[in-house]
């Protein structure tokens, strides 16, 4: 029988300024005003209709991504917090993110964000170059960017994250480096660093840009490292840096094959039962659709065969040991079924193993999808 895993919730705000020309995510250019109240009343609907799955379960952490939800006026964001608190059961000290962007008006708002239940903020910064947030189509400047991650220190969340990206069009290795700095002395406790990839169906993959070429993206990488690891941030993750304590606990459930239950626009959840079965959920992608009350797109059962990808796909971006006991508690399989794999990963130097761990080893994080097609 599984082992019932801890239970995040993420809520997705669908909407932003404008849509920048790198971004994938399921986001919508803002055309008018944001329906703030009637799209709560949907997120609780669809709450509502997901509870059954949730089956009393308590909730450790709150994630509200997007999209921009610093959009959302402080009001919404207290109507769906109490709302969220009154349908959930959530832990004493459960961490509750939301996604900001660093905006004059947005930064205004940190204070009605807290009072209402968010107790850690992440900043989407991505540079504090003003000609290189202009490529990357951000709405922000490079003093808004601070002034919201000093005030969000002042106001004493319990921690700001900065995220922060590298290899963007014609950066130069010390431009990269500079971002960096900067963003370390505004004292955040986490910093997600991660570089620019061109993603399908965006904006940058129709209109390529020049970015830097392969050597100059290692010296940035391997440097950053080293600034990072001397300011007292460690890597926990692929593109996730923290002081000691400070880790996204939301995330850490995500990468350790937890539960998490996903309302609003697009948004996923995985949800393991008491029977055995592992259920995914999507959500209806655009809030046309999703504000007609058409919540669930699609629902269905992670097969056997695909478990063992799944939960390594996971598991590995996070460079912590992995139990080896929590393979069979998350999946219902016996490690047996992965033992071929297993070994040709320990024979290529990607895994160590021990009576209790699996530990990613340095060249197994940089082969990493070699390492993970291994359990395709």
């Amino acid at each position: 029988m599984l082992k019932l895993p801890p239970m995040s919730l993420y809520i997705h705000i669908p909407w932003c300024i404008q849509k920048c020309p790198y971004c994938d995510f399921n986001s919508h250019a803002l055309k008018g005003d944001i329906p703030h109240q009637k799209y709560v009343e949907h997120l609780l609907a669809d709450l509502d209709a997901d509870l059954p799955l949730i089956d009393g379960r308590k909730i450790n952490s709150i994630f509200i991504g997007g999209g921009t939800p610093s959009l959302l006026s402080a009001e919404a964001m207290s109507q769906l917090l109490e709302g969220v608190n009154a349908r959930l059961k959530l832990a004493e000290h459960a961490e509750i993110t939301m996604e900001a962007n660093p905006g004059a008006v947005e930064a205004e708002r940190f204070r009605h964000y807290q009072q209402a239940g968010v107790n850690r903020i992440s900043i989407g910064v991505q540079s504090f170059s003003a000609s290189k947030l202009k490529k990357l189509g951000r709405v922000h400047g490079s003093d808004e960017a601070k002034q919201a991650a000093i005030l969000a220190n002042l106001l004493q969340f319990r921690s700001v994250n900065l995220d922060l990206m590298h290899g963007l069009p014609d950066q130069s290795h010390r431009e990269a480096l500079d971002d960096l700095h900067q963003a370390i002395a505004l004292a955040p406790a986490h910093i997600s660093w991660y570089q620019l990839t061109i993603e399908p169906n965006t904006a940058f993959s129709s209109r390529p840009h020049t970015l830097p070429d392969e050597d100059v993206l290692w010296a940035i990488f391997q440097q950053g490292q080293q600034i990072l690891q001397s300011a007292g941030y460690q890597q926990y993750e692929t593109s996730a840096y923290a002081k000691p304590g400070y880790q996204c606990q939301h995330n850490l459930n995500y990468w350790r094959f937890g539960d998490y239950i996903g309302i609003g626009c697009g948004a996923h959840g995985k949800i393991t039962r008491s029977n055995g079965e592992i259920l995914r959920t999507v959500k209806t992608k655009h809030p046309r659709g999703f504000m007609q009350g058409k919540y669930l797109d699609q629902q269905y059962n992670v097969v056997v065969a695909d478990r063992p990808f799944e939960f390594f796909m996971n598991r590995f971006r996070l460079f912590e040991a992995a139990p080896r006991a929590d393979f069979y508690h998350l999946t219902g399989l016996a490690e047996s079924s992965i033992r071929s794999p297993l070994d040709q990963a320990l024979a290529k130097g990607y895994l160590l193993e021990t009576k209790q761990h699996w530990q990613i080893t340095e060249k197994g994080k940089l082969f990493l999808n070699s390492l993970l097609e291994l359990f395709l």
